[in-house]
């Protein structure tokens, strides 16, 4: 398997949608095992197509260390929120070093998609899982954490960004 390179914010594939998948092969078991790998490595607990430039609607998820059990790969996701109960807490991405804000997400989602052999899955998540599909289907809508964050926080974090080195050295 192979360590994928994640892009960072600015890159244009963050911000475009991506394509559902309808062909379940080989190639797209290869893709998910190198995005568990990628996202192990960056210690992330959630990691979209697009982040490694692939615009394909697939991530992979890890919040066993918090929630036991819970890993995985999920293909053409759909959530639902279940109630109005919502979480606020923090929030980073992989593709924005350095950044964490308090983010609002909703608390207990149902989330269908398929696995990687084209089956068709199914769950309810709340905590940390809810708020990792969340996130990942945002990424792969091309919208990151930061439109979610209210005004102050949104120009904070932008600040940060503007000013950090893995920016300024991008281009």
């Amino acid at each position: 398997m192979a360590e994928l390179d994640i892009r960072l914010y600015g890159d244009p594939v963050l911000s475009s949608r991506a394509e559902e998948i309808t062909t379940f092969d080989s190639s797209l078991r290869t893709l998910a095992q190198n995005m568990l790998e990628t996202m192990d490595a960056a210690g992330g607990v959630g990691l979209a197509a697009n982040q490694v430039g692939i615009l394909k609607r697939i991530f992979v998820y890890d919040c066993s260390p918090i929630q036991a059990g819970l890993r995985g790969v999920l293909i053409n996701p759909v959530w639902t929120p279940l109630g109005e109960d919502m979480q606020v807490g923090p929030e980073g991405c992989l593709s924005i070093p350095g950044i964490s804000a308090d983010t609002p997400r909703h608390n207990r989602v149902f989330v269908s998609g398929r696995d990687v052999e084209g089956r068709p899955v199914g769950m309810v998540a709340s905590g940390l899982l809810a708020r990792c599909i969340q996130h990942e289907t945002d990424h792969l809508d091309g919208v990151l954490f930061l439109r979610r964050l209210g005004d102050a926080d949104r120009k904070a974090a932008m600040r940060t960004i503007r000013e950090a080195d893995w920016f300024n050295s991008a281009g």
